[in-house]
């Protein structure tokens, strides 16, 4: 577990306890439609299948001093057989914890977690080019935009808008 000392919360791995309390976190970014390709009509059962990553991925949650889930992420390979040693990861964050510093202490968490399992790199497939909170941060924890596929995203709030590739080194 981590605890953020900026913050009243700690990051420890979900367990099939948390998908109760989780699925609401979950449910409300898909339906925002903002930042995920997922359909917005996803049920509980097929959010779950797509967001609890199984070994060697990991899903963790940020847990408020009182029991809440504020923020949840979850990483592991980018791409299976010889693309396994670059990893990936997906954030969502309660609406009501926004701006609390939990994105950033999860951001942290996953950059840790990917370079205490010896990954060469993350990769962020899909970063919403319209989403300027995330991709702020990304770039403060040390992301690049390599690439962006314009009009990739259908957004609710800004139309067409592109999907960046960031990509961050963790070895020289």
């Amino acid at each position: 577990m981590t605890r953020d000392t900026r913050a009243p919360f700690t990051i420890r791995p979900a367990t099939d306890d948390d998908w109760p309390a989780l699925w609401p976190i979950v449910e409300t970014v898909v339906r925002e439609g903002e930042t995920y390709v997922y359909p917005l009509d996803l049920t509980s059962e097929q959010a779950r299948e797509l967001w609890t990553e199984r070994a060697p991925g990991a899903t963790v949650v940020a847990e408020g001093a009182d029991g809440t889930l504020l923020g949840t992420a979850k990483m592991g390979p980018n791409r299976p057989g010889h693309g396994d040693h670059v990893g990936t990861a997906s954030f969502m964050v309660s609406p009501a914890a926004r701006g609390l510093g939990v994105g950033r202490a999860l951001g942290e968490h996953v950059v840790a977690w990917h370079r205490e399992q010896g990954y060469r790199g993350i990769q962020f497939n899909a970063v919403v080019e319209s989403n300027e909170v995330a991709v702020r941060l990304w770039r403060a924890l040390g992301f690049e935009v390599v690439g962006t596929v314009p009009g990739a995203f259908r957004s609710p709030a800004h139309g067409y808008v592109g999907l960046h590739v960031m990509y961050l080194p963790l070895v020289d």
